[in-house]
């Protein structure tokens, strides 16, 4: 009599899933080396000077751009204040 053999369940798929498991690790790796490295030498970063200039600039625009809503606030409520006292 002639015996089949057939292998243990799960016993194959053990080291076929370690293996997907450090191929995505390694990916992972790879991607935070390279951004890394990206950040490192290909990134040009302001200077100090260059970075308090741009800094006050985008405080005065903030000012500016609140103030104008602001202004339109003011505005549309007197109108609806207007319009509303028309008809109550």
């Amino acid at each position: 009599m002639v015996e089949h053999w057939s292998p243990k369940p799960g016993v194959g798929r053990s080291s076929r899933s370690s293996r997907a498991k450090y191929k995505i690790s390694m990916r992972i790796f790879g991607y935070f080396k390279e951004s890394y490295s990206e950040l490192i030498h290909k990134v040009t970063w302001p200077s100090w000077e260059e970075l308090q200039s741009s800094a006050i600039l985008v405080m005065i625009a903030t000012i500016i751009i609140a103030l104008i809503i602001a202004t339109m606030d003011l505005g549309f409520k007197n109108l609806m204040e207007t319009i509303y006292g028309w008809f109550y």
